[in-house]
């Protein structure tokens, strides 16, 4: 059965840790700004994606200009954020009218794939939620005062976004005071019991927050050749 799609893209980062005057989203990535990849994504794996960016307030004109300078694009929705992630994804939601799949994505996530954005939609619609997620491949330990031991790390994995759900999920969900440990859009909608699916994520998915991370995002797109 189809349903309405609304992907929420949260751009609320600076460029603080990018060592950067220009918040992240707006980094240039291969000539473009990050965030003209992120949205394109969403784009491409359906027609009928609608698109809701939450911006920081003092972002917003910013990204006016920018996307109205960009070609291709679909329409866009722009809310401010919040203060927090919860905040901002809350506020995003306010565009969610009827039963629908929702996406929720970072906005320095520009490789995330229409072919993962589909994947998402699917399980989504089978099992409620769709939370992409990759595996560890690093040795762990965990950590405690001044001691410390290994774990096994198949025990854990990486979680990426888009994390997806179905409307009547994630909009409860979202109506829970707000709790600092609500780390990502998956522990709010998990605190009302529900349970939640993963599927398998991508390595180039990766989160722009780091210098480095732009130069592996660079090569990720050469090797594509976008």
């Amino acid at each position: 059965m189809e349903r309405k799609k609304i992907a929420i893209i949260v751009a609320g980062g600076s460029g603080t840790r990018m060592q950067s005057a220009v918040p992240k989203q707006f980094l240039d990535l291969a000539g473009r700004p990050v965030l003209y990849y992120t949205i394109t994504a969403f784009a491409q794996a359906y027609p009928d994606m609608e698109i809701v960016l939450v911006l920081p307030e003092n972002h917003i004109s910013q990204a006016n200009h920018l996307l109205q300078s960009l070609e291709n694009l679909p329409a866009i929705t722009i809310v401010k954020g919040g203060e927090t992630r919860f905040h901002s994804v809350k506020n995003g939601l306010q565009q969610v009218k009827d039963n629908a799949v929702v996406f929720v994505h970072d906005g320095v996530r520009p490789l995330v794939s229409p072919a993962l954005i589909r994947s998402c939609y699917e399980a989504a619609l089978s099992h409620g939620s769709a939370i992409p997620a990759i595996d560890m491949k690093d040795s762990i330990r965990e950590v405690s005062g001044d001691k410390n031991m290994a774990v096994n790390r198949d025990r854990f994995r990486i979680i990426q976004t888009p994390q997806t759900f179905l409307s009547e999920l994630i909009l409860p969900a979202f109506e829970l005071p707000y709790d600092p440990l609500f780390t990502d859009e998956a522990t709010v909608v998990e605190r009302l019991g529900k349970q939640i699916y993963l599927v398998e994520g991508e390595e180039s998915n990766l989160k722009i927050t780091k210098p480095l991370d732009l130069v592996l995002a660079k090569a990720f797109l050469n090797c594509d050749g976008l």
